[in-house]
């Protein structure tokens, strides 16, 4: 049953290359999101991903188009579709002098509901950083705990923009265990990302955009066989990634 339906939808901005003209950043897409799935936006910079989930978060006009978050429509009841989502995005600025616990609070507040900060913690493995201020984090401790901050109205989707860049290894892997364990309790989650094995690993199924058209839409496994149904060369078992991870146990700045 899809909680998500994205219909001709489209968005324009200015062309820089011809004043007074515009370009199609989103150009007539349809997307179906089932609920409870991993659904994956994959594609370059400048394809369209980012201005799609925007759009699907009422976080950006929607030019041309439709979009129902469970039934909701986004155009005329945006307030309502914030209810029932949560955003994580690529970078985040907090209250410096505030500790994580009281940034928790602050956002439930804003959401008029009350949180436990110390189980929203320990759900991303954070509970003993419930007193730390924001700039006492690491990379991926910094991520964590945006997905934390996105989890306060327990939202029934969670969009995640390249949660994982400029992430180690360990840090990356974490973050893709958290995403399956949130889905794993029945969250249905939107992420765009570059990562190819990332998206292989954690999706569902997955729409790859090029130029604000998607080009292809199914699970990684039926991509793989439609697309590159043969390798170019015979694959090692794991990756020099694997092989970092199993000799050290942490990523490069643990």
């Amino acid at each position: 049953m899809s909680i998500i339906k994205a219909i001709n939808l489209e968005k324009y901005y200015p062309d820089p290359s011809n004043p007074g003209k515009t370009f199609a950043a989103v150009n007539d897409i349809n997307l179906n999101v089932d609920a409870g799935e991993i659904f994956g936006l994959l594609g370059p910079n400048g394809a369209g991903k980012t201005s799609t989930l925007e759009m699907l978060e009422g976080l950006s006009v929607i030019d041309n188009g439709e979009i129902l978050i469970d039934n909701i429509d986004v155009k005329n009841d945006p307030y309502e579709v914030k209810k029932i989502i949560g955003v994580q995005l690529q970078s985040n600025e907090y209250f410096d002098r505030l500790t994580l616990s009281d940034l928790l609070i602050l956002f439930a507040n804003l959401y008029s509901v009350s949180i436990d900060p110390q189980g929203l913690l320990a759900k991303v493995d954070l509970e003993n950083k419930i007193y730390a201020l924001p700039d006492d984090l690491s990379g991926g401790q910094k991520q964590r705990f945006s997905i934390a901050c996105a989890l306060v109205n327990n939202p029934k989707i969670l969009f995640l923009d390249e949660p994982t860049t400029g992430l180690d290894p360990q840090a990356k892997r974490n973050l893709w265990n958290l995403t399956k364990d949130l889905n794993e309790e029945g969250m249905t989650i939107v992420l765009t990302t570059h990562n190819m094995e990332e998206a292989e690993y954690l999706c569902d199924r997955i729409a790859i955009m090029d130029k604000g058209s998607i080009i292809a839409q199914d699970t990684p496994q039926q991509l793989i066989l439609d697309y590159a149904p043969k390798p170019h060369e015979t694959p090692m078992h794991g990756n020099i990634e694997d092989v970092f991870l199993a000799l050290t146990g942490h990523g490069l700045r643990d």
